[in-house]
């Protein structure tokens, strides 16, 4: 062969390579955008369908009450334990909200898009584990487990059309979820800002806004453009919010931080360590907890507390108990190891505080000082004031409450960081992601070895 010959036949594969190549190139970016639009409209029927399962238990569990109320102190325990003792022993990973596995799969994405943590096998244990829950009359949410299997399935896809799993796509997946959960695009976005992404990118963004729009108009289209909580038409003048803020800012606030701190310290206290061991044990006295508490409450703690939430808001009338009350049953359903979310809760505890505040202020709207209630409350437990924010301006349709929200929800974080310094979600997370030796999953609680044992987990 000449060197003529081997100029030409080196010059003939250069030019397949770079043909292939830029054939390639526009493939993977059609893969990659099909991916996304087919796990977000699959997520978002999957969150749609979950939430009138959950709906559905929720109601069956209020027939059952009707017929025979006793039943509750002994199916609500019962079911608490077994829940708990079979999410330990099978499915670990599905234990407690989702939104912090979410957020440690999207920290290793790599050994997330092989491992369980968003797999569509614990998916499917979490939700069903989540509807019972619900059936009992658990003070759980839908949200944390949509976020989990919304994120799980936008990983199957991404397999399935063999796409590489980055941290975008578990980011984008559970913003999605948001969304489709709440009927809330813009939280979905802020969600993933403020929650699930460590370094929010433009690629993720538009990643993000993408699975958001897409689950979105699914659940548009199937559910209809529903407000969550209902139409506010009340607002505050530029005095009562000097006022008002401040003081539902720093009490609510302080009271979910107190409730996070709870969380945290139940997961990582050694002095509490028999107790997490004793997890089924544990789980029959919280079991026990929510029974006596919905029991006491004629039933009014049971379940997400969207009913309550709703009818406070509107100025409906709920006794002043129902916030402390409710406060209880969340506490010791996040306690209990059994898999479901707080954001539902969180912000029915937090109008329950509202309702605490309105013989305070006569003069001001109700609905008004609930809905501020409710964000300080919620900040102080999640701390995301803009997710907190968006949310309760777009499932109450009033904008002319969102400069209240957001100045009640920027003093609620501070005062939240006050009493608890560490995120709720994000300390949650630890327990879940990798680590150098194998280290056991605990149940909703998240028990994990303290960080100073652990120095690449130190922040």
């Amino acid at each position: 062969m000449t060197r003529l010959d081997r100029m030409i036949r080196r010059a003939s594969v250069l030019w397949r390579r770079s043909g292939q190549r830029r054939l390639e190139a526009p493939l993977a970016v059609l893969r990659r955008r099909a991916a996304t639009a087919a796990g977000a409209l699959l997520l978002a029927l999957a969150a749609l369908a979950f939430a009138r399962t959950g709906d559905f238990a929720q109601r069956s569990f209020a027939l059952l009450y009707a017929r025979h109320p006793w039943l509750p102190l002994v199916a609500t325990p019962l079911v608490f334990a077994i829940v708990a003792g079979a999410t330990r022993r099978w499915f670990p990973e599905a234990a407690g909200s989702g939104i912090p596995q979410a957020i440690a799969a999207s920290r290793a994405p790599a050994a997330a898009a092989t491992g369980p943590l968003v797999s569509l096998k614990t998916a499917i244990a979490k939700l069903s584990a989540t509807v019972l829950i619900l059936f009992v009359g658990g003070s759980a949410g839908r949200e944390g487990p949509t976020v989990q299997t919304s994120a799980a399935i936008m990983v199957s896809v991404h397999k399935l059309l063999r796409v590489p799993i980055t941290a975008g796509v578990i980011i984008a997946g559970g913003a999605a979820g948001v969304a489709a959960a709440f009927n809330t695009p813009l939280a979905g976005v802020a969600f993933a800002i403020e929650e699930l992404a460590a370094a929010y990118e433009q690629r993720v963004a538009v990643l993000v806004m993408g699975a958001v729009m897409i689950s979105g108009l699914t659940s548009l289209g199937l559910a209809g453009d529903y407000v969550y909580f209902g139409v506010l038409r009340e607002s505050l003048d530029v005095g009562s919010v000097l006022i008002l803020a401040p003081v539902a800012g720093l009490a609510g606030g302080a009271l979910g931080g107190l409730f996070s701190k709870t969380v945290l310290a139940f997961a990582a206290s050694p002095r509490l360590a028999v107790v997490r061991r004793c997890r089924v044990r544990t789980a029959l006295a919280c079991g026990a907890v929510v029974a006596l508490a919905g029991f006491a409450t004629h039933g009014a703690t049971w379940g997400t507390g969207y009913a309550a939430t709703r009818a406070l808001i509107e100025q409906q009338g709920q006794p002043l108990w129902f916030g402390p009350a409710k406060f209880v049953a969340t506490l010791a359903t996040t306690l209990s190891g059994t898999p479901g979310g707080i954001f539902a809760p969180s912000l029915s505890v937090g109008a329950g505080f509202g309702n605490l505040l309105s013989p305070l202020f006569p003069h001001e709207p109700t609905g008004a000082v609930v809905l501020l209630g409710m964000v300080a409350y919620f900040v102080g437990v999640v701390r995301a004031p803009l997710t907190a924010v968006i949310i309760l301006t777009e499932t109450r349709a009033n904008r002319g409450m969102i400069l209240p929200l957001f100045a009640t929800a920027l003093i609620a974080d501070a005062a939240s960081a006050l009493v608890n310094r560490e995120r709720l979600y994000h300390g949650l997370a630890r327990s879940f992601l990798p680590t150098r030796k194998a280290v056991h999953v605990d149940t909703r609680s998240y028990s994990a070895p303290p960080a100073a044992t652990r120095p690449e987990l130190r922040e």
